[in-house]
């Protein structure tokens, strides 16, 4: 009986067999074995039924896409990159940058003088108190699977949000910045929207901040995420704004605009404490 090759079979067939073979195994071990493989690992028609396999796509779905491989590796990666964002795990996750007052603490939704979180999953939040308190989380996007030639060629918008609320019977300030940064901690594009204050007798009604970020230059391999505050009333315990829920998630969204010209970077070790006061300790922390 004569063998047969598997690269005898019909190429239809063959691109089924690849639409159940894990993504990166396709371009690490099985691209590599010949011309034909490599050509229909590189088809369009290969990535966009795996993107339907996936759920990342409906069968009706009539939206651009620019590089459906590029598409599907931003969907299966997509995520909160940040841990610990509902409390569950107390201050896990989380760099106590500030701790004033009677510091941070994890309280149970809605709280005294407070109102039900508009999901009813999220059970828990983060309260701050009469001296500013800030926490942060530094996410390194190459750890978490954004390799370089992504980043830097397709850079897929960016999403941050947050959600904050005060108590009914205090006023508070809400604050919150987030950085976009080089491997070398240089800050590339920021969002820092001026603090909020929230007067006396409130509603306490939680409301989300959310910003996307569009176009920004290449070298994007850190964010920074940065948020608290504080009471007005300067009253012991826990009168502060509250927060939780936060995320930062990478969308399968593309740039709209071509990347300006790089500017060259020397290659000079930047010593820890010549970072920028948020950078610092982060290296350790981790």
């Amino acid at each position: 009986m004569a063998l047969v090759s598997i690269n005898d079979l019909p190429e239809n067939i063959l691109l089924e067999l690849f639409t159940h073979v894990p993504a990166r195994q396709l371009l690490l071990h099985c691209r590599p074995v010949c011309s034909l493989w490599r050509d229909l690992i590189d088809l369009v028609t290969l990535w966009k039924r795996k993107s339907l396999r996936e759920g990342f796509i409906t069968e009706d779905w009539d939206q651009p896409v620019t590089d459906w491989k590029t598409f599907y590796f931003l969907c299966s990666l997509r995520r909160n990159l940040l841990r610990n964002p509902c409390a569950e795990e107390d201050m896990g996750s989380w760099r106590i940058d500030s701790n004033g007052g009677d510091h941070w603490k994890v309280e149970s939704l809605p709280g005294e003088h407070g109102t039900n979180f508009p999901d009813p999953k999220v059970k828990k939040y983060f309260v701050t108190s009469y001296g500013m308190c800030l926490k942060s989380q530094l996410v390194d996007l190459k750890a978490e699977g954004y390799w370089e030639e992504l980043l830097d060629t397709f850079r897929p918008d960016i999403v941050v949000k947050d959600w904050f609320a005060a108590r009914k019977d205090c006023g508070c300030t809400y604050y919150l910045r987030v950085h976009l940064a080089s491997a070398d901690y240089i800050v590339l594009a920021s969002f820092e929207p001026p603090p909020v204050t929230i007067h006396q007798w409130n509603d306490a009604t939680w409301t989300e901040v959310s910003h996307t970020f569009s176009d920004y230059p290449p070298g994007v391999r850190h964010i920074l995420f940065q948020h608290g505050g504080k009471d007005t009333q300067f009253w012991a315990g826990w009168y502060g704004p509250r927060v939780t829920n936060s995320s930062i998630t990478v969308s399968h969204q593309p740039a709209k605009n071509p990347p300006p010209p790089p500017v060259p970077i020397p290659v000079v070790p930047i010593p820890i404490d010549a970072l920028p006061e948020m950078f610092q300790g982060w290296e350790d922390f981790q």
